[in-house]
């Protein structure tokens, strides 16, 4: 029966071609404003790592004074870790990863004299960083934990400034000569995208969403040469001078994780910090007696905002939008099936059911919605690239999956079915005794 009432909704339709396509433009628009908006909040809410992101932990401890305190205030220096704590982590052997990195800038000097240096971005970390967030070797392999231990001066590039620095040719065992030390190059990534970029969001230089670690050292290393952030770093006490006064300072800069074998583990973990904590209080720190945090991947995403708040309510908007759209498609099925009174009274003469009616206007309501979704896809599409020309920051999550495509078509048949549920429940009101003597 599907198959007929389908039929007989393409030969309705095509009775009123400007009628119908007045209905699909309606619908389509509704459809392509809410889908592009939710697109880029479901690209930008999306879980980076979803194999072990309720494994993935940050801890945060809060090293402010107690002078400043307000319970239940969030401060800027709450997002990081100091040095000592950093450190601490490390040597805690909790979980079966553990890792700390911040960001480094530098310039690679040229081999001969005359030729321009190359800028590189990127972070130093640890040995387990590679594997707790699954970066893709292409090359090589990353340095071992003995090599963190050494301050070995060795590096991982990512691909693309691999092949501006080496060409085609292989980097691996090759050195590059920075911050004043020769660097040998021990592997390399192949593209890696994170949306967001959750591994490190409060520096993440390039954005939460665009840019790319060009190389990776060893925080060893990068303290070994007392190399600055190039990130964010906070302070809620006078530091002493110089990087030592850093180091010892209670400046956040740090970016913690630690790897958990299981989620369960997570309460081992919380009641490790908290113990931690209130040995460090003994010893003259952490003055507040705030409570100890622990973040997952999507609750630290939540924590640092990443989706704002302008981001949700586009896609409310737009919605509503939609909302508006689906009133006007049911004004015009409602003068659509009303002008059809005489049809529907022959058909229930000759004995079919409201139930049939209803089915078979309801068809064609879905009729209309899967052409809507069509021009709908057509128009999200040309929506999402003017986005991309338009802005940067967008330009990486204005992209369309299959999820979303799936949900394109959902949300028009969706909205047609919802439109359509009036006219076509006046449409089976019809009286069939009516309409026979008005022919």
């Amino acid at each position: 029966m599907l198959h007929y009432y389908s039929r007989l909704a393409l030969r309705s339709l095509r009775r009123n071609p400007v009628l119908t396509g007045l209905m699909v433009l309606t619908l389509a628009v509704g459809v392509a404003a809410s889908v592009s908006t939710l697109t880029i909040l479901h690209v930008m809410s999306g879980d980076p790592i979803p194999v072990k992101s309720d494994r993935l932990v940050v801890p945060l401890l809060d090293v402010a004074p107690a002078s400043t305190y307000v319970p239940g205030k969030r401060e800027p220096f709450t997002d990081q870790t100091t040095y000592k704590d950093g450190v601490n982590y490390l040597a805690s052997g909790q979980g079966v990863r553990r890792t700390v990195l911040y960001d480094v800038n530098g310039s690679v000097e040229a081999a001969r004299g005359g030729q321009p240096m190359v800028d590189l971005q990127g972070i130093a970390t640890t040995a387990d960083y590679f594997a707790m967030f699954q970066a893709p070797v292409l090359r090589g392999a990353p340095w071992t934990a003995d090599e963190d231990r050494r301050a070995a001066t060795v590096a991982v590039l990512g691909r693309r400034k691999a092949e501006a620095l080496f060409g085609e040719s292989d980097p691996v065992g090759r050195r590059v000569r920075v911050w004043g030390r020769d660097f040998t190059v021990v592997g390399v990534l192949d593209d890696w995208r994170q949306l967001p970029r959750y591994t490190h969001l409060v520096n993440a230089s390039g954005g939460e969403f665009s840019g790319e670690e060009e190389v990776f050292i060893p925080f060893a290393t990068a303290i070994a040469l007392q190399l600055p952030s190039n990130g964010s770093t906070s302070c809620s006490h006078e530091s002493g001078a110089g990087f030592q006064g850093l180091l010892a300072s209670e400046c956040i800069w740090l970016q913690a994780w630690f790897e958990l074998a299981a989620p369960a583990d997570r309460q081992s973990l919380q009641t490790w910090l908290d113990n931690y904590a209130r040995e460090q209080q003994r010893l003259g720190r952490l003055e507040r007696h705030a409570p100890n945090r622990l973040f997952d991947v999507r609750e630290w995403l939540d924590w640092m905002g990443v989706v704002r708040d302008d981001s949700k309510l586009a896609v409310w908007l737009a919605f509503g939008f939609l909302v508006l759209c689906m009133v006007n498609t049911m004004g015009l099925l409602l003068a659509k099936f009303s002008v059809r009174s005489a049809e529907v009274g022959v058909r229930r003469a000759l004995g079919a059911t409201r139930g049939a009616i209803f089915r078979q206007f309801l068809v064609e309501a879905g009729v209309i919605g899967l052409a809507g979704g069509l021009l709908g896809l057509a128009l999200c599409a040309g929506s999402l690239w003017l986005i991309r020309g338009a802005s940067r920051d967008l330009a990486v999550v204005a992209h369309m999956d299959w999820a979303m495509l799936a949900a394109t078509f959902a949300i028009a048949v969706g909205a047609s079915l919802v439109a359509g549920l009036l006219p076509t429940w006046r449409a089976t009101q019809v009286t069939p005794a009516l309409q026979l003597k008005s022919q």
